[in-house]
């Protein structure tokens, strides 16, 4: 895989820790749990958007853009790691968010990644949901180039074949930081919705012919489209690389049992998962991605998924600050 020869901005703090956790270990009596921790890659309270935009952004600077657009959710954690790495790079910032809840709480409206996102200077606009976001995107793109700026879009959570070669390094540390630890992983787990992040996870690992296998759990679709969907960006990634028909189709694994009443809507299991991480192991998960993620990886050990001895990582993609956005939902859960 020629990874060396796309532009990258190296921005992660990295290697990502990657850590046991004993006491959950133990509470749910099951595999040996571990965490690879890319809610700490640094960047505007971290989370795996870093790295997708290290790539992304690298290209916008290479092609001479002064401006990246990009949109998601209300609570978007890739919304506010791309208005941080705009100012970061002294970039103009548009985010569209589109509203896939129909939330009217005030914290979910203005706190957590939204606040955060007009204290990175971005321009901010909303739009109802089943808004068409990437032609909403390219109708910004327009009105901005009319103006004198050079635009760059980036897509929903970075997840295009550039965007995924973030999660191919990624997967290539975390392997290293295995076999440097003897640690002999049985499964990778983390949570899926714009596919960017597990497609790059699975080029690495089957490029790299390191037989870890790679279990989303979806937070969006349902499990055909979702894994249609990875399988889909994968091939373009594995592509990308030079490496093309890499990836067998059998490779691409969702669980989308999780998902509740739909995106961004909480369930019992987030907030229980979001609780038992947060007094356990002293780590904070986001109600939207990670906490529905962690769910689905307590559900599969409890019915028996995993052998006692087995070593499962938890891949933690960040987005804690999107917590505040979702106070309202924790109310009556907070007894010790």
């Amino acid at each position: 895989m020629k990874l060396a020869k796309f532009p990258r901005l190296r921005i992660t703090h990295g290697p990502t820790p990657l850590e046991p956790m004993h006491r959950l270990t133990a509470a749910l009596g099951g595999p040996n749990l571990w965490i690879k921790r890319d809610d700490c890659t640094g960047l505007a309270t971290g989370g795996n958007k870093t790295r997708k935009l290290e790539y992304l952004v690298a290209d916008a600077v290479q092609h001479g853009a002064d401006t990246l657009i990009t949109q998601g959710a209300t609570q978007s954690n890739h919304a506010r790691q791309t208005a941080a790495i705009a100012a970061k790079m002294g970039m103009e910032c548009h985010i569209i968010l589109e509203d896939r809840t129909g939330y009217r709480y005030a914290d979910y409206q203005h706190s957590g990644n939204v606040f955060l996102d007009h204290l990175y200077g971005a321009h901010v606009s909303e739009v109802p949901g089943n808004t068409p976001m990437d032609k909403a995107m390219e109708d910004l793109a327009a009105q901005l180039r009319a103006k004198g700026r050079k635009t760059y879009i980036i897509p929903g959570g970075g997840s295009n074949a550039l965007g995924a070669l973030g999660y191919v390094t990624a997967a290539l540390e975390l392997a290293d930081q295995a076999m440097n630890m003897g640690l002999n992983i049985d499964e990778l787990v983390h949570a899926t919705g714009s596919a960017g992040t597990q497609a790059g996870l699975v080029v690495g690992m089957e490029g790299a012919r390191t037989q870890i296998p790679v279990l989303g759990i979806g937070v969006r679709a349902p499990r055909q489209p979702q894994e249609d969907k990875v399988f889909m960006l994968a091939q373009q990634t594995a592509e990308l690389l030079g490496v093309p028909g890499s990836v067998a189709r059998e490779k691409v694994v969702a669980n989308c049992d999780h998902i509740g009443a739909g995106y961004g809507i909480p369930t019992p299991g987030m907030m229980e998962a979001v609780t038992m991480l947060a007094r356990l192991e002293g780590i904070l998960l986001d109600p939207v991605y990670s906490g529905k993620g962690m769910a689905g990886l307590i559900d599969l050990v409890r019915t028996g998924h995993y052998r006692k001895g087995q070593n499962i990582v938890f891949l933690h993609t960040g987005g804690a600050v999107g917590l505040y956005g979702y106070m309202h939902a924790f109310e009556g859960h907070m007894a010790p």
